[in-house]
């Protein structure tokens, strides 16, 4: 009997194998059905049986977003159109590498008055569309910028429209109810518990807590420049704060943000994240709407090395950035380019706002025969109000004084050595310091000078005032000289205070008052000096400080060591603006401590002067107020002392009634033997003497 088979497609045969071996027809009819049955769905699609070929797969709209269509071209001839594209690649290749461009043409060969630009990347696409869109080519041509792929875009809206649903009013509260405190208490924030914790703390006699919070920011913390947000830094983005409470007043999401800035009129807040993804290059830096929460602009980020990248003016109506080989100004609320250009200014290397007038300064660095300048210009008008040649130039620091009325340059000069017989070149033999000081509020701006041939480690202007006071190091000596413009012209040498630890010094804000502190490796040295007549009002240390603060006032100074820069001993003290120590406030790993701003007074300068005049009254009153303050910190303190004695005379007594209660039970436990009268029992003792050897001295005597 033959045996069964069973074949693929399961069926049983009885066929011999021999019969399969000799009949090939009957074979082919048994091959295996590979068809599908009625019914079947596929349900596996192209992606996961080729996902690699159709990665690759060329869509409709690549290269589109590397594509700007640029309108108000001119239109002309064959025999000009090669010039015109010239023109036109050589202004936008400064924005990327171009792949390709296109001119359409008329039936006469006449451009028709636009042209397709392909750049290498949409990155480059946008930044062309930003920056050329307004860009006059001449007196007749301006030039209209878009992407491509925003024509596709405007295309599809609809024509209805349904308006989005406002959001409800919530009102923040009073934003600045902290400045109607009668007594006028600052506050200021803490970071501690490393970074777990931040604080904000009202300025009492006791530090008195405002609001606590667990991981209120994950990096740091900042103030507005009125004080009237507080700024929290997030993964996600940024959050401002305020009121009483502190409740969030806005947010703005910027993933990886890192750094951020306000603009003076705290209308406008930057953020800058380094983490965006290649398409939105173009947001590394963002300006925001405080009040909207609307986004204003959004800005690439060529160069990440200084921060803020934009600068503001006095009033936050102009705000610049510094390129290559040229400053460009914005202005608000349009945050377009001031009049469509920037300024082009050869080698620039720096500049800075003047703080109360719209007032740029600026230097550029020696270029072949050209020395290096100093320049003021004027904004919007660009006009140039002071130019000052400089040779030699290593490197130039801009420092204002806060009321404007001065400028002083740093800078570092080489100094020349003979010429070399063998090549002829000048050789350098080291640098030496001078201050280029300008007196902007005089006519024509002149200029007077001061030099050191000493190193300068730190520079401060007096903010109210006409002072001005630098560290210079002739190693191992560090002296601080203080120096005061007089209005006949000339600069007056205060004094040189020698054989100083020091590098770094703190103006009180109110001028007069000079913080000089040895920081982090000089070991926290203070020294509190009055510049009225020079005299050091005290001398002192907070080991390891890294950070000095002055309070808004000028009444108070913090000195800090901050977590962030040293392990051990985190602590903030607080001391007088004469140098008394009045408080000390460990805190587990703290980490920063800020000052809330304050906005600028509304008195007028007569009003101003009217109190200097009747400070002795008002003083009067103060001092009595003062004493009440103290009389009822006494009365406070005396009556805390007498809680806590009397808290303890209630422990100590129910502790004594305790023993007397277990007397019975100890000397059950002591086999009849009361210890607690020793006395009555000597009998039960026995005394034993106990000697042993302390030390072994050998005297030698002579004979």
């Amino acid at each position: 009997m033959a045996a069964g088979k069973v074949d693929s497609d399961g069926r049983k045969s009885n066929r011999s194998e021999s019969q399969n071996e000799h009949d090939p027809d009957q074979y082919e009819e048994e091959e295996p059905d590979f068809s599908d049955p009625d019914g079947f769905v596929d349900d596996v699609d192209d992606e996961e049986l080729l996902p690699d070929l159709l990665r690759s797969k060329p869509k409709e709209s690549d290269g589109i977003d590397s594509v700007v269509i640029v309108d108000n071209v001119p239109q002309v001839g064959p025999e000009r159109l090669e010039k015109l594209k010239n023109v036109v690649s050589k202004i936008f290749s400064k924005f990327g590498k171009i792949k390709s461009d296109f001119y359409p043409v008329d039936e006469n060969n006449v451009s028709k008055g636009y042209c397709f630009v392909e750049f290498t990347s949409p990155v480059h696409a946008q930044e062309a569309m930003k920056t050329a869109d307004g860009y006059k080519l001449d007196k007749q041509h301006t030039f209209a910028v878009n992407l491509f792929s925003d024509f596709e875009k405007y295309s599809a809206v609809p024509d209805e429209i349904d308006p989005p649903e406002p959001r409800p009013y919530k009102d923040p509260g009073n934003l600045l109810y902290w400045l109607q405190n009668k007594e006028c208490v600052d506050m200021y924030s803490c970071i501690f518990e490393g970074g777990e914790k931040t604080a904000i703390y009202s300025n009492t006699t006791e530090p008195t807590v405002v609001q606590e919070r667990a991981r209120w920011t994950e990096t740091y913390v900042r103030w507005s420049p009125n004080g009237t947000y507080l700024a929290t830094l997030h993964a996600k983005g940024i959050a401002l704060w305020g009121g009483p409470e502190f409740s969030q007043i806005m947010r703005f999401s910027h993933p990886g943000v890192q750094l951020i800035d306000f603009s003076p009129c705290e209308r406008y807040l930057v953020t800058f994240s380094p983490v965006q993804e290649p398409r939105d290059e173009g947001d590394a830096i963002i300006i925001w709407d405080i009040r909207t929460g609307l986004k204003k602009r959004g800005f690439m980020c060529e160069n990440q090395s200084t921060w803020p990248i934009f600068k503001w003016n006095v009033d936050g109506k102009y705000f610049a950035r510094m390129g290559t080989d040229q400053i460009s100004v914005y202005e608000t609320p349009s945050f377009g380019l001031l009049e469509k250009k920037s300024i082009k200014i050869q080698g620039v290397r720096d500049f800075t706002w003047s703080p109360t007038d719209n007032m740029i300064a600026y230097w550029t660095s020696e270029h072949k025969n050209s020395p290096a300048r100093v320049v003021l210009i004027e904004i919007p008008s660009r006009k140039e109000l002071c130019v000052r040649n400089l040779f030699n130039v290593a490197d130039c620091k801009m420092h204002w004084q806060k009321a404007g009325d001065y400028l002083c340059v740093k800078v570092d000069r080489y100094f020349k050595a003979k010429k070399t017989e063998e090549t002829d070149q000048i050789k350098y033999s080291g640098i030496h310091y001078n201050f280029e000081l300008f007196r902007v509020r005089e006519k024509l701006i002149p200029v007077d000078k001061v030099e050191t041939k000493d190193q300068v480690m730190a520079f401060a202007w007096e903010p109210n005032g006409s002072r001005f006071a630098f560290i210079h190091s002739d190693s191992p000596k560090i002296n601080v000289t203080v120096y005061k413009m007089k209005p006949d012209g000339k600069v007056d040498l205060l004094k040189t205070l020698e054989k100083r630890v020091a590098n770094h010094l703190f103006w009180s804000p109110t001028g007069q008052f000079l913080v000089l502190a040895g920081l982090r490796s000089m070991n926290g040295v203070l020294e509190f000096i009055d510049t009225t007549d020079m005299t050091t009002m005290n001398q002192t240390e907070h080991f390891m400080a890294t950070d000095v603060e002055w309070d808004p006032t000028g009444r108070y100074v913090v000195s800090a060591v901050s977590w962030w820069g040293h392990k051990v001993d985190n602590a903030y003290w607080i001391w007088s603006f004469q140098g008394n120590l009045l408080t000390k406030q460990p805190l587990e790993r703290f980490c920063q401590l800020l000052w809330r701003p304050r906005p600028p007074t509304l008195l007028s300068e007569k009003k101003l002067k009217e109190i200097k005049k009747n400070v002795k009254k008002y003083s009067q009153q103060f001092d009595s107020e003062d004493s009440q303050k103290r009389k009822t910190a006494s009365k406070e303190l005396l009556e805390k002392r007498q809680q806590l004695l009397t808290e303890f005379e209630d422990y100590r007594q129910q502790k004594l009634e305790e023993y007397n209660r277990t007397r019975d039970i100890r000397i059950e436990m002591r086999d009849g033997v009361d210890t607690d009268d020793i006395d009555s029992h000597e009998e039960n003792f026995e005394e034993e003497t106990i000697e042993f050897l302390l030390k072994v001295e050998e005297i030698i005597v002579e004979e």
